[in-house]
């Protein structure tokens, strides 16, 4: 099993909050865009891909138990989102990546390949 901060090594993800998190297990991922579909299917320590930019993310991602949030497409989050999150403890990572190389990328990491 990986940890976050190996995730994001890897697969060279900017960690945007700090220490806080990194360390925690990653059992998968889930890709989505809309909060409602996160809040329904995502599963605790996955971390979220999306392009989502604001508080609410956080609210989510935390009410889930997410092991991090990885913003694609170089989306800056909002400020707000980045105070939350590091209340929090949850690790958000920033990539360049579209979503679904990222996703590919990250599958093939943790081995579901």
């Amino acid at each position: 099993m990986m940890k976050v901060s190996d995730v994001f090594e890897v697969l060279q993800v900017r960690s945007l909050t700090g220490p806080a998190g990194l360390e925690r297990e990653v059992d998968g991922a889930y890709m989505s865009d809309l909060l409602s579909d996160v809040m329904g299917k995502a599963k605790e320590n996955q971390i979220w891909i999306t392009l989502q930019t604001h508080r609410n993310a956080v609210a989510v991602a935390s009410l889930k138990d997410l092991a991090a949030i990885i913003l694609v497409n170089d989306n800056q989050p909002d400020e707000d989102m980045l105070v939350q999150a590091q209340e929090d403890g949850l690790p958000i990572g920033l990539t360049s990546l579209p979503a679904f190389e990222l996703a590919g990328k990250l599958y093939n990491l943790l081995g579901k390949a």
